[in-house]
């Protein structure tokens, strides 16, 4: 009822985002927009000029730049005041940002390490986690490609034409490749609470990983550990809901500074972006019902059916965890033992998030398009590396992706400002990756069940 209740607050809060920054941005703003507008025209105007002059020490030549500079100043100092008029609406979400990354790491390490020590045997820890790990890579893989493909193919930035900060003007968009060495230094933890401190997510899971094994191998007295664990993980799931509480007032200081600072003309482009991601997400279904359907047949509708409730809790919750009792209880109904589902679906709440997976790639790539970065399909390739690598281990925590895509962005230099444009409609994005998340591990569970041969026809439990 409380996630109910927050949905709808956060609804309410971005209506009311749109409308406190639509009189904001005419009663206040748009003097400096059209200040900052009409320089970049002349800016623009200017760069046609230089472009054909041949001879750089000319005195046009020399004029033409210092009245570019000219220009760049008084751009610079409008986005300035602009941005100062609109900081008291922007430190709500600031704020919403910093408590999200307190969050994700002592949730990553605690559900895992529980989730691993339930296996309880080495061997079968290491049989079943080989086949998990098989099946969530070729999803992670599967939903990443699938939107870079059609992020490129539907261009939803393309209309935003943002402006660059004054730091990225002049520069080149840099390649970035990950060598052997600073892979294995982003995976594996030479300190684990340095990697704590510093929010290494993937280090985290590795550490989580061995201590999860280790805990399981030493019998009754890491029955303890499980538990102790297994209580800190609800305290910071409770802590987790205390963050929450804070999303409507970051929704409406985030989408209030877009408006403010763009003008409605924005919500255009934000319909088309959310339209095509909802058809994308549509797209991924079908990939992963398909997946699906080649190991389990037609019971795969069977799965499907029997979760959709748990789906629609994520939807109207915007969070998978709030799920996760129901997805359980559903999966021990469809058949699946008790063992695998203890370990599978713990493990893909960090691992397994199809839906996330997706978001990461489309709305990286349409940061990049509204700031007119072309990156190369290289680039793009190094990008979905990159997302595949740092968002493993993100949890079920909501609006956890936008850390993800904060820290991989700024790889490829596009600003971090950027987010402002995400955080206002994320929480409608939130539902149906989330929806999609539940259906991916859903999948993942009984998938591997049927590998292990202990899928039964189903069990008629009656727990709720």
């Amino acid at each position: 009822m409380k996630k109910n209740k927050l949905t709808f607050y956060i609804f309410i809060a971005l209506i009311l985002g749109v409308i406190v920054g639509y009189i904001y941005n005419v009663s206040v703003i748009t003097a400096y927009n059209n200040k900052i507008n009409a320089a970049e025209t002349a800016i623009k105007v200017i760069d046609n000029k230089l472009v054909l002059i041949k001879d750089t020490t000319s005195v046009n030549y020399k004029d033409l730049q210092a009245q570019r500079i000219s220009q760049a100043k008084i751009r610079k100092l409008n986005d300035g005041i602009r941005e100062g008029k609109v900081q008291y609406f922007t430190i709500l979400s600031d704020i919403f940002l910093r408590l999200i990354k307190m969050i994700v790491a002592p949730l990553v390490f605690t559900t895992l390490v529980v989730g691993v020590a339930k296996v309880g045997d080495i061997k079968a820890v290491g049989r079943i986690g080989g086949k998990t790990l098989l099946w969530f890579l070729s999803a992670t893989l599967v939903s990443l490609l699938l939107g870079m493909v059609l992020v490129n193919l539907f261009e939803p930035g393309r209309e935003m034409h943002l402006m660059l900060p004054d730091s990225h003007l002049g520069t080149e968009i840099q390649r970035t490749a990950l060598s052997l060495k600073d892979f294995i230094s982003h995976v594996f933890p030479k300190s684990f609470f340095e990697s704590m401190s510093n929010n290494e997510i993937l280090q985290i899971v590795v550490f989580a990983l061995f201590f999860g094994v280790a805990t399981a191998a030493i019998g009754e007295k890491g029955e303890i550990v499980v538990k102790a664990f297994d209580a800190i993980a609800h305290v910071i799931l409770k802590i987790t809901g205390y963050v929450m509480m804070l999303a409507p007032f970051a929704v409406f200081g985030a989408i209030t500074a877009i408006v403010a600072k763009q003008g409605l003309g924005i919500l255009s482009t934000y319909a088309i972006f959310i339209g095509e991601f909802y058809f994308s997400l549509i797209i991924l279904w079908a990939a992963i019902i398909l997946a699906g359907f080649f190991v389990l047949k037609g019971r795969v509708f069977k799965l499907v059916n029997s979760i959709k409730d748990a789906m629609l809790v994520a939807f109207g919750t915007s969070t998978s965890e709030a799920a996760y009792p129901r997805v359980l209880i559903e999966m021990e109904r469809f058949g699946c033992s008790n063992k695998i589902v203890s370990f599978v679906l713990p493990l893909g709440y960090s691992f397994n998030l199809d839906g996330s997976m997706m978001y990461m790639t489309f709305a990286s790539l349409f940061l990049a398009q509204a700031y007119n970065i072309h990156l190369s399909f290289a680039q793009q390739l190094v990008m979905l590396l990159t997302l595949m690598l740092t968002s493993k281990g993100i949890a079920g925590v909501p609006r956890a992706s936008l850390v993800v895509i904060a820290g991989t962005i700024a790889m490829f230099n596009i600003p971090e400002a950027g987010l402002a444009l995400l955080i206002g409609i994320d929480p409608l994005l939130d539902m149906g990756r989330s929806a999609t998340n539940v259906l991916g591990n859903a999948m993942a569970t009984a998938v591997v069940s049927k590998w292990e041969g202990e899928l039964t026809e189903g069990n008629p439990i009656v727990i709720e």
